[in-house]
């Protein structure tokens, strides 16, 4: 049974609690260790990251809970990188590599913050959804080169909203093309891919990132995964993990821990 989760939020940047309380709910599920990965700085959406103060904060802040409760669990400060982020990583346990925005004409559209901002991406993107796709997939390729990621954070993110809104066919030649493309890149580099229940959590999906076909295709290339909840409420932490651990079983995919 996995008592591990990696990908976490707090109030520092775009999740409700404060980190203590979040070690706190961890404790109590008897998890063994816990890993904060606050969203790194983008100065061009200061909104759900944490900001250039706030970062050193939430490092004096998880330093502190390491040394409080080294007896009851061990924990981590990491960060969840952005392709788009600059910021140094040099200081952090961990580093998770993902892409939440794709930048076309100079401007910066959020993949997955509302079916609204989607459907402008895809309008400059000359209404060409795969043309979206293709973009997307192409950052996400590079993103451990990008970033230095330890961890592949939500692989393929640009789902989030196509469960409820329809956007593109997932079975699409085009789209497919994309994510194997992408996924070869990356299983070069040996990281481990995300098992990611954050928007099953947050009522965005059924099934978590990536899909099932992705991971079939991981497993078949000798890939690796960690599960994560990117959980934003400590209530969240080890989100259906127990789900998590009999899909990658029935795969043969081997989920490992830092």
């Amino acid at each position: 049974m996995i008592l591990s989760d990696f990908h976490t939020h707090t109030c520092f940047c775009d999740g409700h609690d404060k980190p203590e309380d979040v070690v706190l709910k961890a404790i109590s599920l008897g998890m063994q260790k816990l890993g904060f990965s606050g969203h790194s700085y983008t100065p061009f959406d200061e909104e759900p990251c944490m900001s250039v103060l706030n970062t050193e904060r939430y490092k004096i802040e998880i330093a502190r809970l390491k040394r409080e409760y080294k007896d009851k669990i061990q924990i981590f400060c990491g960060v969840e990188q952005d392709y788009y982020s600059e910021l140094s990583t040099s200081d952090y346990d961990f580093v998770i590599g993902s892409v939440h925005y794709i930048n076309v004409n100079g401007r910066y559209y959020h993949v997955d913050s509302s079916p609204e901002m989607l459907r402008a991406l895809i309008h400059e993107c000359n209404d060409d959804v795969y043309s979206m796709c293709e973009k997307y997939f192409a950052l996400v390729s590079d993103v451990v080169n990008k970033t230095g990621a330890n961890i592949i954070g939500h692989f393929d993110l640009i789902t989030k909203l196509n469960d409820k809104y329809n956007f593109f066919d997932e079975s699409n030649s085009r789209y497919i093309h994309a994510w194997k493309s992408s996924a070869d890149n990356l299983l070069r580099t040996g990281r481990p891919f995300e098992i990611n229940t954050g928007a099953i959590s947050r009522g965005y999906k059924t099934v978590p990132y990536p899909s099932r076909e992705i991971l079939e295709y991981i497993a078949a290339h000798n890939g690796k995964v960690i599960l994560s909840s990117d959980s934003h409420d400590k209530a969240n932490l080890m989100y259906k993990f127990s789900e998590c651990e009999a899909l990658a079983d029935s795969l043969g995919l081997k989920i490992i821990e830092l």
